[in-house]
């Protein structure tokens, strides 16, 4: 097969920075905030969101606006444009743990798992960095931190950093929810930096995922049109294989496998059986299927249309609709269904899932989409759709946008997989005036969302905003 060739590296940064300035022309700006939130109202049906009140509905970084919402420290820039995995919660419930690009540190805090409530610890605690003179913890290979992955026993953190190429290990203290980042293995660089050991495939690293055995570390690299598989240790060291199982390129590469239509990878998901990994390219507007060995963790692609769904005719894969710069990804509780969000495309697509091969569903059950129209269902607040988390139960799927200012709500059929957008005000918060949609606060730019196992509480990072925004989801009645 004859490999495509690569977009040169500067060619692709430029069209990545005027993405940017794009979607950030559009955005509301963070001043341009609502009142807080009050208890909600008895039309929001199961699943909608009602942002806390007071100081507890948000955080912002310290003196940076006159608002009403907390502060907190190393939160500047939380989830860029480039990263929609930037703020996890632990195994437990008890932390809440943000990717802060602005400020090339993760910012800790604990939980109340009763009220959603987050607080951050002074000092060396509540977050660590790897500027000098903070009052954080040290990080080495911790600049422009954009996706975070929490292992399954809790015991460790992992944070990729677009800027240093690098993928950082740390451990988790159980009690407090700090981090101190491991010595050996606790950094892994593609460019050369001191303190951190040399990988590969790590050019711009996007997003970072682990499988549900918690043995293996998956990521994803923007600029290198790469995955890297790393092999976790018990003390949550990594180690990446030196043969080709070590990385998979879109181009023929010495000492990597090749795979198909991974032109900048941004979105991944391991499927909860651990045999899948998902990947979303945002260049090669495509949704990639890889089969795990789950005794080596290693990764293979099929070449006969199972292994990728792209926007045009690619031989080797199979062709989709509305998957133009594809970007999260999410696999549904129970392993049915798989969710993409799409920037290009403004929409949100669904694929049910059949002994690991996914297949898009057929005409409006298939996507939700800015506006609507081109075969979708209509979806209010979906400019550049961003982040993507379900909730526990399988019921709903928020979606965060990053032009909107948003966070859209969408009810999931659990036997199809259909989602479709909540109707009235229920379907989404937003700091713009769109029509059929409440407002919330400090969301412009919303990047990054995930959903509390309790199945209690969202929390959301707002890269314009510089801020976390704290949500309640009503219960069913």
């Amino acid at each position: 097969m004859m490999a495509r060739r690569p977009l040169p590296a500067r060619l692709r940064r430029a069209i990545f920075s005027l993405a940017v300035i794009a979607a950030a022309s559009v955005a509301a700006p963070a001043a341009a905030s609502a009142s807080p939130q009050g208890v909600a109202k008895p039309s929001l049906s199961e699943g909608s969101l009602v942002q806390l009140p007071g100081k507890r509905g948000c955080l912002i970084p310290r003196s940076k606006y006159r608002s009403s919402c907390g502060t907190a420290r190393a939160i500047k820039g939380p989830g860029p444009f480039m990263g929609s995995r930037a703020i996890q919660i632990s195994p437990d419930g008890r932390n809440v743990y943000v990717a802060s690009s602005g400020s090339d540190a993760i910012a800790v805090f604990q939980r109340n798992r009763r009220s959603g409530v987050l607080s951050q610890a002074a000092g060396k605690a509540g977050c660590v960095t790897a500027k000098s003179n903070s009052n954080c913890g040290p990080a080495i290979g911790l600049r422009g931190p954009n996706s975070l992955a929490v292992s399954p026993d809790g015991r460790n953190v992992y944070a990729t950093s677009r800027d240093s190429g690098s993928i950082t290990a740390f451990k988790r203290n159980s009690s407090t929810g700090a981090l101190k980042q491991l010595g050996q293995g606790g950094c892994i660089s593609g460019p050369a930096i001191t303190g951190c050991q040399t990988g590969r495939a790590l050019d711009g690293p996007d997003v970072v995922t682990i499988s549900p055995d918690g043995d293996n570390v998956y990521v994803g690299s923007f600029f290198g049109n790469a995955l890297a598989v790393f092999d976790r240790k018990a003390s949550g060291a990594l180690t990446q294989p030196a043969d080709e199982t070590g990385c998979i390129t879109d181009a023929v590469t010495s000492g990597c496998a090749q795979g198909l239509a991974l032109d900048s990878p941004e979105g991944m998901a391991v499927s909860g059986d651990g045999k899948n990994v998902y990947v979303a390219t945002a260049v090669s507007n495509a949704v990639l299927n890889f089969s795990r060995d789950a005794s080596t963790g290693a990764l293979t692609q099929a070449t006969d249309g199972t292994g990728c769904i792209v926007d045009s005719a690619l031989t080797g894969c199979t062709t989709g609709t509305n998957i133009s710069g594809a970007n999260a990804v999410a696999v549904s509780p129970g392993g049915h269904d798989v969710y993409v969000t799409s920037l290009i495309s403004t929409s949100l697509t669904s694929f049910s899932r059949s002994s690991g091969d996914i297949f898009q569903l057929p005409g409006t059950s298939g996507c939700v989409l800015w506006l609507g129209g081109n075969g979708c269902s209509p979806g209010r607040a979906l400019r550049a759709p961003e982040g993507l988390a379900l909730s526990p139960d399988g019921a709903n799927v928020y979606v965060t946008a990053f032009s909107s200012g948003a966070v859209a709500v969408m009810d999931r059929d659990r036997q199809t997989g259909t989602v479709v957008q909540k109707s009235g005000g229920g379907g989404c918060l937003t700091v713009q005036s769109i029509a059929k949609c409440r407002r919330g606060r400090m969301l412009a730019g919303a990047s990054s969302v995930v959903v509390s196992a309790n199945g209690r509480h969202v929390y959301t990072t707002a890269f314009n905003s510089n801020s976390v925004g704290i949500f309640r989801r009503v219960p069913g009645r």
